[in-house]
This record gives structure tokens, C-alpha cells and sequence, in this order.
């Protein structure tokens, strides 16, 4: 049975779909929600933050809850480490770090080796649409790569077999702050891993995604079977 406050958020969802409250409207104050719902603030505030997580509004301090202006979904695309599209901007930048905890244990090497770390965020316009961290050890790394912030990447880094993991999860602070969103809005988080022909792990990405404006697309090869008959 639906609680007070799903039945609240989906009276506010069906206004927004509806067309009923646009794009920059903001909404009433919470005080006045409970009000006309005949229900406490608190509850008020929960039905809110459904909405917030699914990127519906968000709430701007000091000013209130604003129904959000639906972004572009983009799409990542299986081994390319971090979506591109035409319009999509991307900055990279680069530094030098020292393998410890989770990224030495995905990179399988020991301890603080040197690694290149590749910071990447892409931007529609100025709103950040996905932020990676990629790292792969140093000695893979060219110096013209590191000098320029231009990172190998993807399909190109030389690997012959990559491994993803797509998680939905809340984000990091560090990612809610990259993202600019709210740390109740649910992410798509993508680690993939790239191994060359020898099984030494060459690359290791770790992706973040808004989950309601983002698509993972994986596409699978059947190996061909050899014929038998000639």
C-alpha cells in the first residue's frame, strides 16, 4: 500500500508530466506542501526527496524546490571508458599518483607504484554530464601523453579483453560535487578494466553517470563457429 509520501510524490510527478508545473517553476513552500496535503513538513520532505532523486527538481538553498529543465540523455558505449558525443565537451587533466587501497588492487600491481591518473569530465555547455578517473601505470604512459593531458583510452588503449562493472549507487561527495547534483541522486557508476594479451591490466577506469539522463549500451560478438562441412 502506498505510503503518504509516494502518494505525495506522485501527485507532484503527474503535475510535472502533465505539464501542470514546467521547467524553472518552483514549487510551493514546504510548509505550504504539508498544508495542502494535511501532512507534517517531514513527510513533506521525504516525498521531495523522491522527486530530487529521480531528477525531477532539485532545491536550490535559500530559495526553494525548482522543477529541473530534462537533460539530453547521452550514451556510454561499452570498452569506450568515457561517452562521447559531438556536442559533449571534455576536459582532461592529468597528474602522477602512487598505487594504493582499491585502484592498486584493480591495477594488480604493487604498492605505490607509479601511476597516471586521467581526471575527465564532460560538459554540455557548462553543465557537467560524466566525470572518470583513469589510471594506468606509468610506464604505459608516453610523456608526449602526459605532457599534452591526452589520455590513450577506451578501445585505443591496446587492450585485448576489458571487464565492466555497472553499478546504480548513490554518488561519492567528490562525485555529487563534480556532477553538481544532489547526493541523493542516483548515479550509474562503470568500472571497466583493460587487460592486453599477456593478462597484465593496462587500464583501469572508473565512470559517473546521473542515472536518469544516462544509457549504458553493451553489445556482445558471437564467436563464429568454424565450418565442418566443405
Amino acid at each position: 500500500m502506498p505510503t503518504l509520501r509516494d502518494t505525495i510524490a506522485e501527485d507532484l510527478r503527474a503535475q510535472i508530466y502533465a505539464g501542470r508545473l514546467n521547467p524553472g517553476d518552483r514549487l510551493p513552500s514546504e510548509p505550504k506542501l504539508a498544508t495542502h496535503y494535511k501532512v507534517s513538513t517531514p513527510t513533506i520532505r521525504q516525498a521531495l526527496a523522491l522527486l530530487q532523486a529521480e531528477g525531477l527538481i532539485e532545491k536550490t538553498h535559500g530559495k526553494g524546490n525548482f522543477v529541473r529543465t530534462p537533460l539530453r540523455r547521452i550514451t556510454y558505449t561499452g570498452g569506450a571508458g568515457i561517452p562521447f558525443a559531438p556536442d559533449l565537451q571534455t576536459t582532461i587533466r592529468t597528474t602522477t599518483v602512487r598505487a594504493r587501497g582499491h585502484i592498486r588492487t584493480l591495477l594488480k600491481v604493487p604498492p605505490n607504484t607509479l601511476l597516471a591518473e586521467f581526471h575527465c569530465t564532460t560538459y554540455e555547455g557548462e553543465t557537467p554530464r560524466s566525470v572518470a578517473r583513469i589510471y594506468i601505470p606509468r610506464d604505459l604512459a608516453s610523456a608526449a601523453q602526459l605532457a599534452s593531458s591526452s589520455w590513450p583510452g577506451g578501445r585505443d588503449a591496446g587492450g585485448t579483453e576489458t571487464q565492466e562493472t555497472v553499478t546504480a549507487r548513490l554518488p561519492t561527495p567528490e562525485e555529487a560535487t563534480a556532477l553538481r547534483i544532489s547526493p541523493t541522486r542516483t548515479i550509474l557508476a562503470i568500472m571497466r578494466i583493460a587487460l592486453n594479451s599477456t593478462g597484465r591490466v593496462i587500464e583501469a577506469a572508473l565512470l559517473a553517470l546521473p542515472s536518469d539522463a544516462a544509457d549504458a549500451v553493451f553489445t556482445t560478438h558471437s564467436p563464429l563457429k568454424e565450418e565442418t562441412d566443405r
